[in-house]
């Protein structure tokens, strides 16, 4: 009789919420173990983010992405999440695990020391490294087919190796926000036909405090942006502010699966999407998700293309030309 009765409810939800249709140990002890962080993450407050990207992001990269085989590398791994949903991703699609091969690197210690836990308990085989990606690259030599990352928000407290060179070769990032040096270091990382997915705030679309507006200029020109979403406010546990997703790709002439996108963008914006969880937490919906993953996976398919149309408010297919007259900036508002 003195059980709380709004703890009882809570431990009912979360009952009701888990899906227990699984009969491997360690899926069941994954789900738990990412419930728990989820829960975490919720009360932590701002500093919740810092180590858990909420569920519906890390399944829309992974969707968009498609890492069916090779190297998956993310920089700011977090407690691994992206590695988890990347692993779930070749399961359901009927793929081998073997082939994926999974990379990170994460500073904080507690933190790296959650990705290795969560790693263990799932029985994905990581190299996870720890250390200051910016400053002390913890695998130099590696070229990954798949980066999928949310670093930390214009992060102000910050340096870069300035020794190498050949990370900074679109200008060397402002001193007051480390965006353009995440983008540039996911950049060098790639394979030669690598893909990249990343979470930053939406003012990385537009800024042009320092050295930002020509060192995006200077990345849309080399034709490395492939497509750019505009994502809802109340994604995070650990901010309010409207996020972007940016997809890189070091090579968009055509292959066997993807049509020749050479100078062409395609911009989704989603920032009516999602449905509210709790008072101050939006989740994106299964069909939200598939919706804007869809609409990619047509633009860039040789043959879905034919598929594919401009939707007025929703995505839109622009060209060089026309992100010239918007003076590199690339909100998908102004193009939609």
């Amino acid at each position: 009789e003195a059980l709380d009765k709004r703890r009882l409810g809570e431990l009912i939800d979360l009952f009701t919420n888990i899906s227990f249709a699984t009969t491997d140990a360690k899926d069941l002890l994954g789900q738990v173990y990412e419930y728990f962080m989820g829960m975490f993450a919720d009360s932590e407050g701002k500093h919740g983010g810092e180590f858990y990207t909420p569920r519906s992001i890390v399944k829309l990269l992974v969707e968009m992405l498609e890492p069916y085989k090779g190297r998956v590398y993310d920089p700011c791994c977090g407690s691994g999440g992206m590695f988890v949903w990347s692993e779930k991703f070749v399961e359901e699609h009927a793929g081998r695990i073997d082939d994926i091969a999974v990379y990170g690197q994460e500073l904080n210690e507690t933190t790296w020391r959650l990705a290795k836990m969560n790693m263990a308990i799932r029985g994905i085989d990581a190299d996870i490294r720890r250390g200051d990606t910016l400053t002390h690259d913890q695998l130099p030599d590696l070229k990954a087919d798949y980066i999928i990352a949310n670093p930390p928000f214009n992060i102000s407290d910050y340096n870069i190796n300035k020794a190498e060179t050949h990370k900074w070769k679109y200008g060397i990032p402002p001193t007051g926000n480390a965006n353009y040096a995440w983008l540039q270091h996911f950049v060098s990382k790639l394979a030669p036909y690598g893909t990249a997915g990343i979470v930053l705030a939406n003012g990385s679309m537009s800024s042009e405090i320092a050295t930002e507006g020509d060192i995006r200029k200077a990345m849309i020109e080399a034709d490395l942006v492939d497509c750019m979403v505009s994502l809802p406010a109340q994604l995070f546990y650990n901010t309010q502010i409207p996020a972007c997703l940016w997809f890189l790709a070091r090579n968009k002439t055509e292959t066997t699966k993807f049509r020749n996108r050479s100078n062409e963008v395609l911009f989704i914006d989603a920032r009516e999407f999602g449905t509210m969880i709790s008072r101050k937490q939006r989740e994106l919906t299964d069909n939200n998700i598939a919706s804007i993953a869809d609409m990619y996976h047509k633009w860039r398919s040789k043959e879905q293309f034919a598929e594919y149309k401009d939707i007025a408010g929703f995505c839109k297919s622009a060209n060089m030309q026309d992100i010239r007259k918007n003076n590199y900036i690339l909100t998908p508002g102004r193009y939609i």
